[in-house]
């Protein structure tokens, strides 16, 4: 049996200085694209948090035959899924090249001024602890591909040695949240609603003792997105005015909330493997005629009711909500929000200097500048991992390779 590493002793690995640029790309469980961050961080000493710039964004959608492709590949159906999944990474890393390309020319930077692309991959299975004891967490992406299209090392695979120390590998914005958002003296909250939701609790500087707090709250705009596909064609609901239209079904939204999810006490993370179109129609089998206007009126509901009571749970004295990814650009969302939260500001990142769809992109060039410099990316009391860990495996297009010049593939 091998030895469970108590006090890790990190090092630093490969040459990097503690203030660079580094580019950050997600992909999400929403499958809508891609987003891209440049990011400059500067920090005088390897201890100190760096300051975070983000001097350009840029983003790409995802075509509709790979985000089908996608779908099908998390469902667990069909042939050929191992052949399948590697010809979809390559997919998504030339989306990934695209957006590399599209930020270098808005900034001007050459990519041989970047220090590396923190590149997340898209999530199709998400399953720590399960099956083996060990699990696993599975991004699509082919980093070597990716590192030969820009020229610039890439760091990846950024949640399995997490779910290696026992962790759930997810989520791993909070210690960037932490970076960014903590405020002196009062607990602050950060919720991301992408595909999936996940809350960060953020005690005050001032207070040591309290550590860092963050999990999965349930579906974000993934069920949403899904239903809104199926009736309108549309692949999410603009400023959630479909929504707003409808009448929210409090029978309904009463049998959604019965999830055993909601009950489970962190650390815990979810996806599609748990919230998809098949767990919908389960849930819907008692109200065959309702409207579909009135079913997307009670999901955002839904998505609301399960974030609001997190935040009312382990808020402690915090009476403000930042609120990033796609989710708060949805008018009737952050108002569901804000009717559930009274007394509290509900409002977007960017009322904090960080724009709503900036926020996670940023997130992954933080964590590829903590590989770099052999520096933890996770958080044990929030994914439950054995201890701190550095995050990542690393594509190098560094100094060895000076004579070396981006294939032109």
């Amino acid at each position: 049996m091998l030895p469970t590493p108590t006090t890790p002793t990190y090092t630093i690995f490969m040459t990097a200085t503690h203030s660079g640029w580094f580019i950050g790309l997600m992909s999400g469980t929403s499958l809508d694209g891609v987003d891209g961050v440049l990011a400059q961080f500067t920090g005088a000493q390897l201890s100190d948090a760096p300051t975070l710039q983000v001097q350009t964004h840029a983003s790409c959608s995802m075509p509709p035959a790979l985000r089908q492709e996608l779908l099908a590949l998390n469902s667990r159906h069909g042939q050929d899924e191992l052949h399948r999944a590697a010809l979809a990474g390559t997919a998504i890393s030339r989306l990934y090249a695209q957006v590399v390309q599209a930020l270098l020319q808005q900034s001007g930077l050459p990519a041989s001024a970047v220090t590396a692309i923190g590149a997340h991959g898209q999530t199709v299975r998400h399953q720590p602890g399960l099956h083996d004891g060990v699990g696993y967490s599975l991004q699509l992406l082919n980093p070597a591909y990716l590192a030969e299209r820009t020229g610039i090392t890439v760091v990846a695979d950024l949640r399995n040695r997490d779910v290696a120390a026992g962790g759930q590998g997810a989520p791993l914005v909070p210690a960037f949240h932490q970076q960014v958002f903590s405020q002196a003296e009062r607990t602050a909250l950060v919720l991301n609603i992408g595909g999936i939701s996940n809350l960060s609790v953020l005690p005050p500087q001032s207070d040591a003792s309290q550590p860092v707090l963050g999990f999965d709250c349930g579906p974000g705009n993934a069920l949403m997105d899904a239903w809104c596909q199926q009736h309108t064609g549309q692949t999410y609901d603009a400023d959630g005015a479909w929504a707003a239209s409808g009448q929210v079904l409090p029978a309904l939204l009463e049998r959604l909330l019965q999830e055993p999810f909601f009950q489970q006490a962190p650390p815990k993370s979810t996806g599609r493997d748990l919230f998809h179109p098949a767990w919908l129609t389960e849930q819907l089998q008692p109200f065959a005629q309702a409207a579909p206007v009135d079913v997307q009126a009670t999901l955002t509901a839904f998505t609301a009711q399960v974030c609001a009571q997190d935040a009312l749970r382990y808020g402690r004295d915090a009476k403000t909500l930042l609120v990033c990814g796609g989710g708060a650009l949805n008018t009737c969302l952050m108002q569901q929000l804000q009717q559930r939260l009274p007394g509290w500001q509900v409002m977007s990142t960017a009322s904090a200097g960080l724009p709503p769809l900036q926020v996670e992109a940023a997130a992954f060039a933080w964590l590829a500048r903590q590989c770099l410099l052999g520096l933890p990316g996770n958080l044990p009391a929030v994914t439950g991992a054995a201890g701190l860990r550095v995050l990542g495996a690393i594509y190098s297009f560094g100094d060895f390779l000076k004579a070396a010049t981006p294939a032109k593939i």
